[in-house]
């Protein structure tokens, strides 16, 4: 008869030390002066620096079922990304820079190198957002999740002076919508995307697609972009009321969470076109456009509301900064019962 052990019941503590020496370097890259200890400790420290009045922002957030891509293409270098930039844009929306993040990994099996790989991108995307990856947790779960299966999650802290607070009380009929552009899908809308192309349409994740110029699965894993350091040098140098980060439930689902009663924003579809992943899914799966609209972000991942006055700085700040900006549309009062986001005109080629 065998020995009961925990190796025995499908849980590797010696794989759980060996995944975090091999991740250890990479997640020493995501730091911050205020970081206070390192890795391995139960807690992660950070020394909060002078403020006035701060006040404190957190966020939590996962990536989804494109998670299903990466696993299926045995690709897991970028899915960290997506997680950071999915906890940290949510921050800055109220003017918070994100100070640091944690991570959860729950696995079927520990696989050291497949960790590592991933916390890679978790780090990077860190970097990217100018946050230190705190501290986590990787959890194995033999029995509930299937040895090739993982999931993560993250929740990112960040901090503003109550002087510099942005939110819908600070919006004002005027005020001018400028879109920042994604990099794609980012990390929303997957589950119709791979019913569309995947399963109804049967296209290989590793298939050439002539117009997009690069294999489906290569287009589907394309990172999301991170705009936290962008919309904190806005802030820094515009007049901004508030952003409005677009994840799940689209443009206008994301937009009406951040207009005041008694206000409308009118976004202007012929401001710019979509990418063609949108066009693709939307001509293969024959996606009626309000579908398109509330699923996925049609091409922008991040709105500025800004005051008219600087508008063209604000344009001139973010296209120095090498991001796709526009004007996307502008702010003024409700007449009637209007709803607080009025999607008007038509994307050109769509």
């Amino acid at each position: 008869m065998s020995e009961n052990t925990y190796a025995a019941a499908g849980v590797s503590i010696e794989e759980g030390d060996r995944a975090v020496s091999l991740f250890a370097p990479h997640a020493k890259r995501a730091t911050r002066p205020e970081v206070m200890g390192g890795l391995g400790g139960f807690a992660g420290l950070f020394k909060l620096g002078e403020y006035k009045e701060p006040i404190l922002a957190a966020g939590s957030d996962g990536v989804g079922t494109k998670l299903a891509v990466a696993q299926a293409m045995d690709k897991h270098d970028t899915i960290g990304i997506d997680l950071v930039a999915m906890c940290v844009d949510d921050l800055v929306v109220c003017g918070a820079e994100p100070l640091f993040l944690q991570d959860y990994i729950a696995v079927g099996k520990v696989v050291p190198e497949k960790i590592a790989e991933v916390v890679k991108g978790i780090a990077e995307g860190c970097v990217q957002a100018g946050c230190a990856l705190l501290g986590g947790e990787t959890a194995e779960h033999p029995g509930v999740m299937g040895a090739d299966e993982y999931d993560v999650s993250a929740t990112a802290v960040g901090v503003v002076e109550a002087a510099d607070l942005l939110g819908p009380d600070k919006v004002r009929s005027g005020d001018v919508l400028i879109a920042m552009g994604s990099s794609g899908l980012h990390s929303n809308g997957y589950s119709l995307a791979r019913y569309i192309l995947l399963e109804q349409a049967g296209l290989p994740l590793d298939g050439y697609v002539e117009e997009l110029g690069r294999t489906l699965g290569e287009e589907m894993l394309e990172p999301t972009r991170i705009y936290a350091k962008d919309c904190l040098a806005l802030t820094a140098e515009c007049g901004v009321s508030t952003f409005c980060h677009v994840t799940g439930g689209g443009l206008a689902g994301n937009l009406e969470r951040v207009i005041p009663e008694g206000l409308v924003a009118q976004v202007n579809r012929s401001s710019w076109k979509p990418g063609q992943i949108f066009k693709t899914i939307s001509s293969v799966g024959k996606v009626k456009l309000s579908e398109m609209e509330k699923t996925f972000n049609m091409g922008v991942g991040m709105i500025a509301i800004v005051s008219p006055e600087d508008r063209d700085r604000a344009l001139a700040m973010l296209t120095a900064r090498h991001l796709d900006a526009w004007e996307l549309g502008t702010v003024r009062e409700a007449e009637g019962e209007e709803p607080r986001v009025i999607m008007q005109g038509e994307h050109a080629n769509f």
